[in-house]
């Protein structure tokens, strides 16, 4: 009874109130307001969902991740999605500006990168289902594994990407942060009109 009222007292805290800004990035791409609830509705429940729960942190990060593999799946259908697919999903109705795409270019560097480090077994699950769609039953046949282990490993390369792709935004925040501090600093050096240190002419 506790850990349910912990979790939620954590979807509460963590997640609701990041709703409305995956709802605004969703607006943009998703065509009716029908789709729009449908997809949300989705998002906030395979969030809730998790079982690993209590390692989200950043609820904007892990809200924003379960919307792009959703958005993939129903973009994908019969075709192949790339990473530079997945790149251009970064935008997730992002303003089309030089600096957003770069930003997304950035971002589909940064999941190779954590992608690439997962352990073997989870990588290739990973890739399998994530960018190939394939079913968790043809994934357990062709790397001769029961249903179960790909489940878990799937399990695990989620949870590893998520933990690495919240991590990332919060050090690009707090880069964010101290870029701010020193931009300040410098426009009071030049509202003074001279940057010598105190104490000289």
């Amino acid at each position: 009874m506790h850990r349910v009222r912990a979790k939620l007292e954590w979807f509460k805290t963590v997640i609701l109130p990041q709703e409305a800004a995956l709802r605004g990035r969703l607006r943009r791409i998703l065509p009716s307001t029908h789709e729009l609830d449908d997809m949300v509705a989705e998002v906030l429940a395979r969030a809730y969902a998790t079982e690993n729960w209590e390692n989200v942190t950043t609820g904007r990060a892990y809200l924003f991740t379960i919307a792009r593999n959703l958005v993939i799946d129903t973009a994908r259908r019969n075709k192949v999605v790339s990473f530079e697919t997945m790149a251009d999903l970064e935008l997730l109705g992002g303003e089309n500006t030089i600096e957003a795409q770069l930003h997304a270019r950035e971002a589909l560097r940064q999941v190779q990168v954590i992608v690439e480090s997962l352990p073997v077994q989870c990588r290739r699950v990973f890739i399998l289902r994530r960018i190939h769609e394939k079913s968790m039953l043809e994934i357990a046949e062709e790397m001769s594994l029961s249903v179960s282990t790909v489940e878990k490993h799937l399990a695990k390369a989620i949870a590893i990407v998520m933990r690495a792709w919240a991590e990332r935004e919060e050090t690009d925040f707090e880069r964010a942060g101290v870029g701010a501090r020193i931009k300040l600093r410098d426009q009071g050096r030049d509202r003074s009109g001279s940057s010598a240190p105190a104490g000289q002419a």
